[in-house]
Order: structure tokens, then sequence, then C-alpha cells
């Protein structure tokens, strides 16, 4: 569906190459002045489509030689002449801006298509159109106005197929921009090719699915709430991560690019397909070598995005954590940022032979360091200073044997056992020590609204006993790291809340609240 009537598309733009050029011909046809404008208006209005990395090439071209660079661009067009008879380096022309560096999506398009199309009346079901005539038909209009007035409004599953209809042009590997305006009502146009009436309305469920392919910020999809778990987050953060280097490109077009070559190709089947060391190859593309400096992939990016990221998890999810699915996805970061400790992935010990996992004591070396003498040390009865001194020895079957004994299991497996594990992640705070000392996360709320959300989390109905006691775990941790004003506010929130929970869940949290303001030092409540 045309957002933008009158508007010509890309392949309508002056200077298009022709329908069915060869790849020798169209590499060609890019290079001369015509093609050459038209490269240069699809990096104007990002209406683009890199369906493979090498399509980006001559857009990369026509970058460098509006930056004023022609001796690069030229290099660049000698290096990749010899496989233009073969090999397409020019984009596809596309309906609607090829989605800005940063931007993420929930479901792409083409999942957001398939889940919409399965509510469209099957072939069985061909026996009603014989007797009610097909979608479009003076007979099933006049059917549908009459269903219309005795039902108050069309059927749900012809409400879908424009939908489907609007989608069909576009990626169907990437999500869109115009969510909001794909889900919108029926158009006038729509209504001449259906008979629906114009201005309805999509049912909720039909205009929900659309709105999982909008494609935002991170930052802006998970305060709109589009984001339902800590699990989901990780799939979408996963996108941001992988492209990363694009948010290094302070010109919006050429960053355009570099995300979508970083985009081109990625699987949503492999969430967490992106390594270190696809990103370097990527990396090591003629034409994004050729740009390269125009660029930013520092240290100090990675620790950007890696801040990003974390923060945006613990303020939208703050019962959770940091998820081992996120720790995988957000490692590379760490690591190409410098952090000079590596993040502490689950399991802890190797189940074959027990071998403890040496950055347990890495980990719990930074959790020391920022919570020893905190209500935090105090609230879980944990003695950091001989927590040290096991780091100092390097001592991980000590480690392991603490967190056995602290779990009421002498001699249990970190590896096999949940309760030592835990254990574990109380000791360390499962990275999130790490990270606000080596990243200097900090949520954009502050850590008082994180421990507030985490009692929430920790008191929902919903919630079951472990995600309970996670959330709970990490309402104590944020609340380490508030300030005295901050502290008190916080511990105030969580007895108000408290207040107001059910007889049952309100006895059951007594004892720790208790517990929790005689460790804050305000005395018997």
């Amino acid at each position: 569906m045309n957002q933008n009537p009158g508007r010509p598309t890309a392949a309508d733009a002056p200077g298009a190459p022709a329908p069915g050029l060869s790849a020798a011909e169209l590499f060609a046809h890019c290079l001369t002045d015509d093609g050459l404008a038209w490269l240069d208006a699809l990096l104007d209005d990002g209406r683009f489509d890199v369906r493979a990395p090498e399509h980006a090439a001559l857009l990369c071209v026509a970058w460098l030689r509006r930056a004023g660079e022609p001796a690069a661009a030229a290099g660049l067009v000698e290096e990749l002449r010899p496989f233009a008879h073969e090999v397409r380096f020019a984009p596809c022309p596309a309906p609607e801006p090829a989605p800005a560096a940063g931007a993420v999506h929930r479901r792409t398009v083409g999942e957001v298509a398939v889940a919409l199309a399965e509510r469209v009346p099957r072939p069985a079901v061909a026996s009603m159109v014989a007797a009610r005539g097909r979608p479009g038909s003076p007979g099933h209009r006049a059917l549908r106005e009459a269903q219309a007035v005795q039902a108050g409004g069309p059927a749900h599953q012809d409400l879908t197929a424009p939908v489907l209809r609007r989608l069909a042009p576009l990626d169907v590997s990437l999500g869109t921009s115009r969510a909001q305006d794909l889900a919108g009502p029926v158009t006038p146009a729509e209504a001449g090719e259906s008979g629906l009436p114009a201005g309805t309305p999509l049912p909720a469920a039909v205009r929900d699915t659309v709105l999982l392919a909008r494609s935002a910020p991170l930052v802006t999809l998970a305060r709109s709430g589009a984001i339902p778990s800590a699990e989901a987050f990780t799939e979408v953060a996963a996108q941001l991560v992988a492209s990363h280097p694009a948010l290094g490109h302070r010109d919006e077009a050429l960053g355009r690019v570099v995300a979508a070559v970083y985009a081109a190709g990625r699987s949503r089947r492999h969430a967490l397909w992106w390594s270190a060391q696809h990103g370097e190859r990527i990396a090591a593309l003629p034409w994004m070598r050729a740009v390269a400096p125009w660029g930013d992939d520092s240290p100090a990016q990675a620790r950007s995005v890696l801040r990003l990221v974390v923060e945006t998890c613990v303020e939208t999810f703050p019962g959770a954590g940091i998820p081992n699915s996120l720790v995988q996805v957000v490692s590379p970061l760490a690591e190409a940022g410098g952090l000079g400790v590596p993040l502490l992935r689950e399991p802890f010990a190797a189940r074959y032979d027990g071998t403890v996992s040496p950055e347990l004591l890495g980990a719990a070396a930074e959790a020391a360091g920022l919570l020893r003498g905190t209500v935090y040390e105090r609230h879980h009865r944990i003695d950091y200073a001989a927590v040290l001194e096991l780091v100092a020895a390097g001592d991980r079957e000590g480690f392991a044997a603490l967190c056995a004994e602290r779990a009421g299991r002498p001699g249990g497996s970190l590896a096999t056992e949940p309760a030592v594990a835990e254990q574990a992640r109380v000791l360390t705070t499962f990275n999130l020590a790490t990270l606000v000392r080596r990243a200097g996360i900090a949520p954009h709320g502050g850590w008082q609204g994180a421990a507030v959300g985490a009692f929430a989390a920790a008191t929902r109905r919903s919630a079951a006993a472990a995600r309970s006691a996670r959330a709970w775990r990490h309402a104590v941790l944020y609340l380490s790291l508030c300030g005295p004003q901050e502290r008190e506010a916080a511990f105030a929130a969580f007895e108000a809340r408290a207040a107001r929970l059910p007889r049952r869940s309100a006895d059951r949290f007594a004892p720790r609240l208790a517990e929790l303001r005689l460790g804050l030092g305000l005395g018997a409540g």
C-alpha cells in the first residue's frame, strides 16, 4: 500500500536502472551520471533494499564520492570490477526507508504476514465462496453489507486481507518504521477493491500483530511495553549488538547503509547468531573497509552500546536482572570494550567432571568490591572478606564448596543443583556488579526506581517462587546501590506496596521486610 500517493518509488526515480539488466549492465549503469544520481537519491531517502551484504557496495561508492573522496570511490570500484559480471553490487528499490542505525523490531514483516495469513480462510471453506460469492464481487459486497448491519462490522478475516496486501511490497526480513500506518483503518482505495466500509478500524488482534513489526530504537520499544519479557528482550537486543558498528557513523545515510549490511541475511531462527568473528568478516568486506574511516568502532563505542543494552534491560525488567541469554549476546561487546573481566555465564561448572568456571572468582571479586559493608552483604549474610581470600588464593573449588554450604547442601554440585547455583548468583550478583564497576551502568530512572520495580516483580501475584526469589534478590541489590535518601524512599515504597498485598502474600514478605529494615538501620517498624 502506497502511504504517499503521487510520490515516485525508487524504481521510478530519475536515473533508475531499467528492469532486467544483468549484473554487469547494472554495475556499468550505476557508474554513469544518471546511475550515480539514482544512488544519491537512495542515500537521501533511504528507500533501498540490501538483501545481501554485497548489495550495498555501490551505495558506498556513491557515498564516498559525495563525501569528497573520489580516489577512495575509484579504488573501491576497481576492487569490485572483476566480479561485476556475476555479483549484484547495487541495492534493490524499496517502498520505504531501510531501518535507521540502531532500529530493532520484535518480529519481521514476514513473520507478521505468516501470522496474519493463518487467519485467512483455508481452501476448505471454498464452498462458502461458492455459496456467498468471491470477496469483492457484487454478491459478496451485498452480503457483507447486510452482515455489517447485523453484526456491527465486517468479518475478522475480511479485515486481514487488506493488511496482507499492505505488507506484500516490504522486505520480509526486516521490521518497518510504518507499522502504525500499516495498522490503520481501511482506506477508500481498499474499500473500493474489497467492498469493506472505508474507515473501518482493524480488529485489535490484527492491529497488535502488525505492530509487532514496528522498527524503532531499543529504548523506544522497551518503554512502549512492546517487549513482554527479559527473554524476548534478549532477541531484540541481539539485533542491536549485531549491527552496533553502524552506530559509530555520524552521517545518518552512511549509518543506515552499514546497518543494512549487518542486517542482511540475518535469521530470527538464530537470535544469538552474531559473534565477534562474524562481525570481523563483515568489517573486512571491501566496501565496509572503504567507509570505515568515517565510523567509530572503538572500545568506547562498544562500551556505550553495552551500557545502553544492559541499562535498558534493568530499567524495563528490574526483577529479572541480566538473563544468561543476554550475557551471551553482550559478551562480545564487553570484550571489545576492554572491560578487563570476562562476563560470567551459566552453567557455573562442567557437568561431566565438575570443573568450576574460572569466571566465578572474577565476578565474586567485583561483587565484593562493590557491595562489601552494604545492606546486600548483611541481608544475605555474606562474608565478603572470606570470599576475597578465596579469590586471592584462586580457590575455585573452595568457592564452590562455600556455595554448597550456604545452600545447606555440603558437597553439592554447582553444575547440577539449582540451590547451589543460586548461591553463586547471590555471591557474584551474576555480572551486575562487574557491569556497574567496569562499564558504569546505571538505569535511566536511577537505582531507586529499579529497586521499587524489582520489589513489585517479587510481590506480583503471578510470580512463581523462583522468579519471586530472583526479583527479591535484585531489589536488595539495587537498594544497596542507592544513596541514603533514595534507600529510605525506596524502602518506604516497599512497605506501602506490602500494605496493599493480600494477607497471605503480606505475611510471606513481612519477615523479609522486617529483617531488611534492621539491615538498613531503620529500627523496628
